[in-house]
């Protein structure tokens, strides 16, 4: 005996569900949450660089992961391969350009060797620091959000954003910014200036 189906129910199908994997992921977590050792030297790491959260260094870390693992495997090759040696001296150009590695580093056995604090001395926020515009690294991330600083014409509001080693040289107040001799002068330098001109102005009458 089967039973004719309701008038205006509705046929629910369980979706299939699958293996979905996230391979635009940024930062993977730890697998040893509670490890004392490693707990210390991120706090440290972020006290250091001015971190917002250990998610920073966690991102700085796996991007440091895939260019080693990308150095191991073209190690395993040849010298004379023709795939090493075209991704192996692109990929070194590239640490070059930033700064990772220095001209007299050029091989694939300084890749392996790189750190954290390597990639992390290359944040556009630690550089404003160390360039002197700013007195804290905590004072240059303000700066860097409140679109204070520019690279070369470009103006940067993040403050993981990677400096090239040509692009050291350039890094500024923007031009509309009031710490800069060009821009408009802030808020309080505006209400001190108007506060001035009405005592000269009282004091005139």
């Amino acid at each position: 005996l089967t039973l004719p189906p309701l008038r205006g129910a509705r046929l629910f199908i369980m979706p299939k569900i699958g293996q979905h994997r996230n391979y635009g992921s940024t930062y993977t977590t730890p697998r040893r949450p509670f490890e004392k050792e490693r707990l210390d030297q991120e706090l440290k790491l972020c006290g250091e660089y001015g971190l917002r959260c250990k998610r920073e260094i966690w991102r700085a870390q796996l991007l440091l992961a895939k260019v080693r693992k990308a150095a191991r495997k073209l190690l395993t090759l040849d010298a004379k391969d023709p795939r090493r040696i075209f991704e192996g001296d692109a990929l070194l150009r590239r640490m070059v350009r930033y700064g990772l590695l220095g001209e007299e580093e050029k091989r694939l056995d300084f890749v392996l060797q790189l750190t954290t604090s390597k990639l992390l001395e290359r944040r556009l926020q630690t550089q404003v620091f160390k360039n002197q515009h700013a007195k804290s690294v905590h004072q240059a991330r303000v700066f860097i959000r409140h679109r204070h600083i520019r690279v070369g014409r470009q103006l940067v509001n993040v403050p993981s954003f990677t400096v090239r080693v040509e692009s050291e040289s350039h890094i500024d107040f923007a031009l509309t910014s009031p710490y800069n001799s060009t821009g408009r002068p802030g808020r309080v330098a505006r209400k001190n200036a108007g506060n001035k001109k009405g005592g000269d102005d009282g004091e005139s009458d």
